[in-house]
This record gives C-alpha cells, sequence and structure tokens, in this order.
C-alpha cells in the first residue's frame, strides 16, 4: 500500500466530488454531435474499493495499490457499443426511484454484484452521449464489502473484471484513442487494461470519465496525449 495514501483515503476523495452536487469543472468536451429531444436519460455505476488481493504492478504515490474500480466488456454482438469497456450501467427505467437506483439495478444485473455492501457517495453530474442519444449519470460509490461478480448474461457482457486504478495511472497505459467516421476524428483519453482474459482498452465515455476523475482528484501522473492510437 501506499504510504502517503491509505485505501480509505480514495473513497473520502470520491465523496468530496459528491458535495457540490457533483458538478463538473469545465463543460464536457468528449460528446460528438448533439443530442435530440427524444433522448433518454442513463446511469453507470463507477464502484471503487478494493476488489481483490491482489495490489495493482505499478506504484502510485496517490493511490493504494489495491484500489480497483469495476468494469465489463460489452458483447461484441451489440447493436450499440459493441466490444467497448464500460461501467455497469443503463437506461433509467419508469419503476427506478432515482438515477442512483437504476444504476444500482444495471450493476447488479450485470454484474451479480451484492448491492448491501456497496455504499453509494452520490452522482456526478450528467452527461451527453450523442452516439446512442443519452444524457448519463456517473454514480460514484464505494464497495465496503466486495462480494463475487461475473458475466451474469452474456448476450450483454464478455467479461467482468478489476482494473488496477494505479496500474491505470501509468503513463506506460496511457495514450490517445483515435476513431475515424468518414471524415469525422473522434479523439478520448485511453488506457490499457491487462487482465486474465487478455488486454483491454478503455477509451470513448468510459476513458474520458476516468480520466477526468483522475485529473479532479489529483491522482493523474503525467502521460503522452500526443499519442495517438487507432482503437477501431
Amino acid at each position: 500500500m501506499s504510504a502517503s495514501r491509505p485505501l480509505g483515503r480514495a473513497r473520502d476523495e470520491l465523496a468530496h466530488l459528491t458535495d457540490d452536487g457533483g458538478a463538473w469543472p469545465r463543460p464536457w468536451r468528449l460528446a460528438v454531435g448533439r443530442l435530440d429531444a427524444t433522448a433518454r436519460e442513463a446511469a453507470v455505476l463507477v464502484l471503487f474499493g478494493a476488489l481483490d488481493h491482489v495490489p495493482a504492478e505499478h506504484r502510485s504515490q496517490a493511490v493504494a495499490a489495491e484500489l480497483d474500480v469495476l468494469l465489463l466488456a460489452r458483447a461484441t454482438t451489440l447493436g450499440s457499443h459493441p466490444g467497448q469497456v464500460a461501467f455497469p450501467g443503463g437506461r433509467v427505467d419508469p419503476e427506478d426511484d432515482s438515477v442512483l437506483d437504476a444504476a444500482m439495478r444495471e450493476a447488479v444485473e450485470e454484474t451479480g454484484l451484492d448491492p448491501a455492501g456497496v455504499e453509494v457517495l452520490g452522482p456526478l453530474g450528467a452527461l451527453p452521449l450523442p452516439v446512442s442519444n443519452h444524457r448519463v449519470t456517473p454514480v460514484l460509490a464505494w464497495w465496503a464489502e466486495p462480494s463475487p461478480v461475473a458475466v451474469v448474461d452474456e448476450r450483454e457482457s464478455a467479461y467482468v473484471f478489476r482494473a488496477p486504478v494505479a496500474d491505470l495511472l501509468d503513463a506506460r497505459s496511457r495514450f490517445t484513442a483515435v476513431v475515424r467516421h468518414g471524415s469525422r476524428t473522434f479523439r478520448s483519453p485511453a488506457f490499457r487494461v491487462v487482465g486474465n482474459e487478455g488486454e483491454h482498452i478503455v477509451w470513448g465515455f468510459t476513458g474520458g470519465v476516468l480520466d477526468a476523475l483522475f485529473e479532479r482528484l489529483g491522482w493523474a501522473e503525467p502521460w503522452d496525449a500526443a499519442d495517438e492510437r487507432p482503437v477501431l
């Protein structure tokens, strides 16, 4: 564990981000296009904690070696964002009392986690995702009592996995993802994650949220944003 940043401090720093309603300090720069009048509300669970006892390989002065964030790789057969790494989450349904409930419900449905062990810290500001015409609210949470997680529906997800935060912060894991569609070019912060099931690239909306969070928390390490690599 990092001597300067014990695990519990990460929880307190994350909770502090929601003190003012979770407002982002700058306009979201990663939205390509605009939402229309039919845009749907959605929520994702950004769940941090010591998800297992395996420490990160990279040593960070900002976070404890066992701090992780929960991610999943979407099934390659999906019509929307196939194969991409994402936070657990989805649309807010009419039966959901709030975006917090929606984020937790979707996380349970996708990963099988026990919600009794999750402390919801609060929502961040909703962010536009024009490619699927959704307004997405990231919900910060802390895994006080971790439970087993795995793919629940193979039609929805290919993998559920932990991503060690210190390894995400490692400059060697970071680059700028580039996607070109016709005459349009999309760039986003990206992270390379290596797990037991192979390598994953975290980019797009999820990469952008992690990048913004790490900057706001003061956890980020210098990395080369000029290192651009195609991801599709």
